[in-house]
């Protein structure tokens, strides 16, 4: 049987559609340099957001070995994602309008979680303006860790990164969990919940809830 052509345009331009609404485009060039370098920032879709992707987080790579520097100038790497049973890791940048308008929820899930559990933040354009990012971070309320620039598996990673905000899952031994989260979501907290506690039964341990 042979396939209609006018059938095959139109599965192209619906997949296309589907991923100009995942949210903000990164660099798909995939450039040899770490995260949040002061490269121009690329071109992006229209901002409109997105629920999560169906392919393994696993096969984007892992975080068992970088050295990073947070925004305040600290470091951080694989020994802190050790202290914890699982981290999420949420990629941003400061020219993504999805990233900016769930930093809040961002802060208010990080806060809320229980002490073996962690959110942390990879800004990738961060390197260029940390006054903007710290800006960005202190509008919505959040505490955490925030990293500006990192080599080794971290710099993997983002260049793995094809559209913000992306968040991923970690366990403690830098393996990546689950499934990735793309584009900005309408329930962030019942989202990433979801995933954490999905990740947390898969690996036998105890699924959490958040503090009021």
């Amino acid at each position: 049987m042979k396939k209609n052509p006018s059938l095959r345009l139109l599965l192209a331009l619906l997949l296309s559609l589907t991923l100009l609404a995942v949210g903000c485009s990164t660099d798909t060039t995939a450039p040899s340099t770490p995260p949040a370098q002061t490269s121009p920032a690329p071109q992006t879709p229209p901002d409109q957001p997105a629920s999560d992707s169906s392919s393994d987080a696993a096969s984007m790579g892992s975080l068992a070995s970088f050295t990073a520097t947070t925004l305040s100038g600290e470091t951080f790497s694989q020994e802190n994602l050790a202290e914890k049973d699982l981290t999420v890791v949420n990629f941003w940048a400061t020219f993504c309008s999805p990233c900016i308008s769930e930093m809040p929820d961002l802060a208010a899930f990080e806060e809320a979680l229980p002490d073996h559990v962690a959110l942390i933040t990879v800004c990738l354009d961060g390197g260029g303006d940390l006054d903007a990012v710290q800006s960005i971070l202190t509008k919505a309320g959040y505490n955490g860790v925030t990293l500006v620039s990192g080599d080794g598996d971290l710099g993997s990673l983002a260049n793995q990164i094809v559209y913000v905000p992306t968040t991923v899952l970690v366990d403690s031994e830098g393996n990546l969990v689950g499934e990735p989260i793309i584009g900005g979501q309408k329930d962030l907290a019942a989202t990433y919940l979801d995933a954490v506690n999905s990740a947390l039964s898969s690996a036998g341990k105890a699924e959490i809830s958040l503090a009021e």
